[in-house]
């Protein structure tokens, strides 16, 4: 099967936000303690309770890494694509929560990543786990 240029874009695009997702979580699951601990830190000064930031500092490297190794093997890619971009909805909302105007273009850039992607999923994901099980 020969690829064209998009398909190569696609894999390429896809790649790149799934190591990104890949690498956050796989640096955080080793200090997950420590990590939640941090993230309570950066929240102590905000409106959210400590009831939602704990769960959430010690469920986001998961969801990262698991995010991560779907989309870089191109399994689910649909609906990784859709995790991703959720993830980065809470990201925008606690990074807005504690003002962290920096962090959002980030979290944009990725957000657009996963949507940008979504839309060419159906066509262009054929570097992929998925489109083997199509066949």
């Amino acid at each position: 099967m020969s690829f064209s240029s998009a398909h190569w874009a696609f894999f390429l695009a896809r790649t790149a936000v799934a190591m990104s997702m890949f690498g956050h979580g796989l640096v955080r699951l080793p200090k997950l303690a420590g990590f939640s601990n941090w993230m309570l830190s950066k929240f102590e000064n905000t409106m959210l309770p400590a009831s939602l930031v704990i769960p959430f500092s010690y469920a986001l490297p998961i969801a990262e890494f698991l995010t991560g190794i779907l989309l870089l093997v191109g399994l689910l890619t649909r609906q990784a694509l859709i995790a991703g971009a959720f993830i980065m909805i809470l990201l925008i909302f606690g990074s807005s929560m504690q003002e962290d105007w920096g962090a959002i273009p980030s979290q944009m850039l990725h957000t657009a990543f996963f949507c940008t992607l979504l839309c060419f999923t159906d066509s262009h994901n054929l570097i992929s786990l998925d489109s083997k099980k199509k066949v």
